[in-house]
């Protein structure tokens, strides 16, 4: 069966020690731990108590490459990355996920494609590049802030994550995106979104992404049998109390199950 986790970015703003506990209590596959701001997000070792204590696997480790965490372990973006990978091995997690470089991190955008390739070569973690999204000016033009672009597909790496909030905020056809990415595909952030110029990961099946017909897609493409996993990833801000919290990654996860088959 295709492994189904939450990502700690899905909790917040409570620690990642809560994102593993609700994964364990709604009957989650494991957990993706972000690594931001969160000092627990970025501490190895409570990481690893958590997931003994929930018996909750990690199974993916998010980067540190947003643009609040410029400094999560160290200002240099190659350090983050081999620092993500370390923590991946020490956590025996299968995957990491990490953006491609921003516009203005030039040496790093150049040397990236070889390093993600060194670094899955000596570790054996697969280096899932996500598809990110375009700027909205004022004005209506659309500007990239990453390099070459937010389609990791034009780079071309042995290993991909899609995510349906990404594609819904650039405008992108992410079942195209998926053929595109074809077998190297083996990690989806599963939310959604309506278009809007911002990154809305809404609970799937509450925007325009075609997030079922992807899901039932993945059932029968051999996701499964490549160690694809699906994890949700979703914004519970709105969320008044720890019930409410609940009861929407508990919908979030009965509808990606039901469309996994």
């Amino acid at each position: 069966m295709i492994p189904v986790g939450l990502s700690t970015a899905s909790v917040w703003p409570l620690r990642a020690r809560a994102g593993f506990e609700l994964a364990r209590t709604l009957g989650f596959d494991g957990v993706e731990v972000m690594v931001w701001a969160d000092p627990e997000s970025q501490d190895v070792a409570a990481l690893r108590r958590h997931s003994t204590a929930t018996g909750m696997p990690v199974l993916a480790v998010h980067s540190p490459c947003l643009l609040i965490t410029q400094r999560v372990w160290s200002p240099d973006p190659v350090v983050r990355l081999r620092r993500s990978v370390e923590a991946a091995v020490e956590l025996e997690a299968p995957t990491v996920v990490v953006h491609p470089p921003f516009r203005w991190q030039r040496r790093y955008a150049e040397a990236f494609a070889g390093l993600v390739a060194e670094l899955e070569f000596s570790s054996g973690v697969r280096i899932a590049v996500e598809n990110m999204f375009p700027v909205r000016t004022p004005r209506g033009r659309e500007v990239s802030a990453f390099r070459p672009s937010v389609d990791p597909t034009e780079v071309g790496h042995a290993h991909y994550t899609l995510d349906l909030s990404h594609t819904a905020t650039a405008g992108m056809d992410a079942l195209a995106l998926s053929k595109r990415m074809g077998d190297r595909l083996t990690h989806v952030h599963m939310g959604d979104g309506t278009g809007v110029a911002k990154d809305e990961h809404l609970l799937p099946g509450r925007g325009t992404q075609p997030c079922a017909e992807l899901l039932e897609g993945l059932g029968t493409d051999g996701f499964d049998a490549r160690g694809g996993q699906v994890v949700l990833e979703v914004n519970t801000r709105s969320a008044r109390t720890e019930d409410q919290r609940a009861k929407m990654l508990s919908e979030a996860l009965l509808f990606t199950r039901l469309h996994l088959g």
